[in-house]
């Protein structure tokens, strides 16, 4: 029988460890936006690197150790930190809320619950991300060995490389409002893949406006192409880089939140 307060036995046997994804299926499609965007996105003390790349995938998870199988995806911007690139991520929709609680409270990610498809055809692939009546984005892929950009394959190795640095900012907003209780601080990990299956593939990617998912924001100015991986992921351990000046952070600190609007309060309706 479960109970509210864990044993220590069971805090060293469960807690801790390296999350694992085991065969984990992802289409990634990479594009170049306007520097301006990526500029105005990133909080100090990350800087835009010198090619303003953007990476956003859909994901099944059909086993890991530590949840149920779920689906998830993410958006990520190419950033700097004292010369090492990383990804710095905007957005982190998911269907599971174990790996929701999980990625928002250890490791800082921006993950809210969404619906979440992945679909197959012959030689394609789709995925879809819909939440709250939206489906904000839509991504189509013609898996074979090409790119749209003949360079992308080039461009991804050299930006990116093997285990790119993913950069998170973890803080807690106070339970006043006023600020934070607990002061943000950015953190970074590793995601090392073990890949079985990889495969180029020619993408197009679509934006739906949304209030709450505003994904639109990161214009596509050059699709670069996509790439198709099956691999077991693992989620090394974290570590902190250096904490952040509240007031500087506290306009990038709402990727979390949705924002709504009264509309019975303000008598529009």
């Amino acid at each position: 029988m479960g109970s509210f307060v864990k044993s220590i036995t069971d805090i060293q046997k469960y807690g801790g460890k390296p999350t694992t994804f085991y065969d984990a299926e992802m289409l990634t499609v990479y594009w170049e936006t306007k520097p301006e965007i990526i500029a105005r996105l990133l909080p100090k003390p990350l800087k835009p690197a010198s090619r303003p790349l953007v990476n956003a995938f859909v994901a099944n998870y059909p086993a890991t150790n530590f949840c149920p199988p779920y689906r998830e995806a993410g958006l990520f911007v190419l950033a700097d930190y004292n010369g090492q690139l990383g990804n710095y991520c905007l957005s982190m929709p998911i269907t599971s809320d174990i790996g929701m609680a999980m990625g928002r409270e250890v490791c800082g990610l921006p993950k809210k619950m969404a619906g979440i498809s992945l679909n197959h055809a012959e030689g394609f692939m789709g995925g879809t991300i819909s939440r709250h009546g939206i489906d904000f984005v839509s991504m189509e892929a013609r898996i074979g060995d090409r790119f749209n950009d003949s360079a992308a394959g080039e461009i991804l190795n050299e930006y990116y490389g093997k285990d790119i640095p993913l950069y998170n900012i973890k803080y807690a907003n106070a339970i006043d409002g006023s600020g934070f209780d607990l002061m943000p601080v950015l953190v970074t990990q590793r995601l090392v893949s073990d890949v079985k299956v990889y495969k180029a593939a020619e993408a197009a990617i679509t934006f739906r406006d949304s209030p709450h998912d505003p994904w639109s924001e990161l214009e596509v100015v050059h699709m670069l192409g996509a790439v198709y991986t099956v691999s077991t992921n693992v989620l090394e351990k974290g570590r902190v880089l250096e904490p952040l000046h509240p007031m500087e952070f506290l306009p990038y600190c709402y990727l979390r939140w949705d924002w709504w609007e009264n509309k019975l309060q303000s008598g529009a309706l």
